[in-house]
């Protein structure tokens, strides 16, 4: 049952008109209700929440509230509308993620047995593989905010201030249900016996090993590196799920090309031998790709994409991706 101090921040936020501060006190209510054994209730009380939340986001134009006073500088809000149908990965990496959704929207259920669904993830992988676009689409299928980490926000030189701005996202977790993005997440992670290392970013790990450890919210917590070889081999046990991402192969490479630009594409354009070409770019790169294709298109008012507009595209940006990898080696 709802505390008499719940009930008056519940009436005051909607006399208010605080849509935020209401959803935050109700999703209090539900996670209370759920330690008290009534599942059933709590995952009802959700659902309320997340429907009421969808509509808003589907009718009104007006922005999501954002994080206020020290949080403001800590997270940044969105309030995403991407689907998973609009990502191209491998079968493996689907099947992980729509167990993820799955587990969200029947975390009632679970969480009645005793049980706890996903909410803990790590993404590993290259630059441009659809990390981001991941945390994006879990927001998205779930009708909750993203709120992404600000490092230059969170990382300080001074003693202990970086953990205690740690404590107050982990803390915000619990006020308000959301995607917690920490990308780049090598940051804060790193192994704790790197000869670079120092003292501070050591008590920074620490407090984050503890306070994943000790989160008990219902929000998402959903790190992301391109770096786990430099991970501290402790954080690897405090996630639900580890979900890695690689380069896309030929096939997907062509489902992404014929995706973007097979409605302005002339006829008998040979996708396969463009995707051959295309091999080593990312997701994000091959996107880009086409970004320049159709733009080179409208400048110069042409109403059809040709083989060779998509050849030069590749080609150059497959020697800009060369380069730039070859100075990070």
């Amino acid at each position: 049952m709802a505390s008499a101090d719940q009930l008056k921040a519940l009436l005051k936020s909607h006399l208010e008109g605080d849509d935020d501060r209401f959803f935050s006190v109700a999703m209090q209510i539900a996670a209370h209700e759920a330690k008290l054994g009534h599942g059933k209730l709590a995952e009802e009380l959700r659902t309320m929440i997340d429907e009421a939340k969808g509509r808003r986001g589907a009718g009104s134009l007006v922005p999501i509230g954002r994080p206020c006073g020290e949080l403001a500088n800590l997270l940044e809000a969105s309030y995403p509308k991407a689907r998973l149908g609009s990502m191209i990965m491998g079968d493996t990496l689907a099947y992980q993620i729509e167990r993820i959704i799955r587990e969200q929207r029947h975390a009632g259920r679970i969480v009645e047995h005793g049980l706890s669904p996903r909410r803990k993830l790590l993404l590993t992988g290259p630059p441009g593989t659809g990390k981001t676009l991941t945390a994006t689409v879990l927001a998205g299928e779930l009708g909750l905010p993203l709120f992404q980490v600000r490092l230059d926000g969170l990382i300080t030189k001074y003693m202990g201030e970086t953990a205690a701005k740690l404590r107050q996202i982990f803390d915000a977790t619990s006020r308000t249900r959301g995607i917690y993005f920490f990308d780049e997440f090598d940051a804060i992670g790193s192994q704790r016996g790197l000869t670079n290392d120092v003292g501070e970013i050591r008590r920074v790990l620490n407090s984050f090993l503890q306070m994943i450890e000790q989160d008990r919210s219902h929000s998402l917590v959903v790190a992301a590196t391109n770096h786990p070889g430099i991970l501290d081999p402790a954080l690897f046990r405090r996630f639900d799920d580890i979900l890695h991402y690689d380069l896309p192969d030929k096939s997907q490479i062509v489902k992404l090309l014929k995706t973007r630009l097979a409605g302005m594409a002339v006829k008998g354009v040979r996708w396969g031998n463009l995707a051959d070409l295309a091999m080593g770019l990312s997701y994000a790169e091959v996107t880009r790709t086409t970004n320049e294709i159709l733009k080179d298109v409208l400048i110069h008012e042409r109403d059809r994409v040709h083989t060779e507009d998509i050849r030069t595209m590749l080609t150059e940006r497959k020697s800009v991706a060369e380069r730039l990898r070859k100075k990070s080696e």
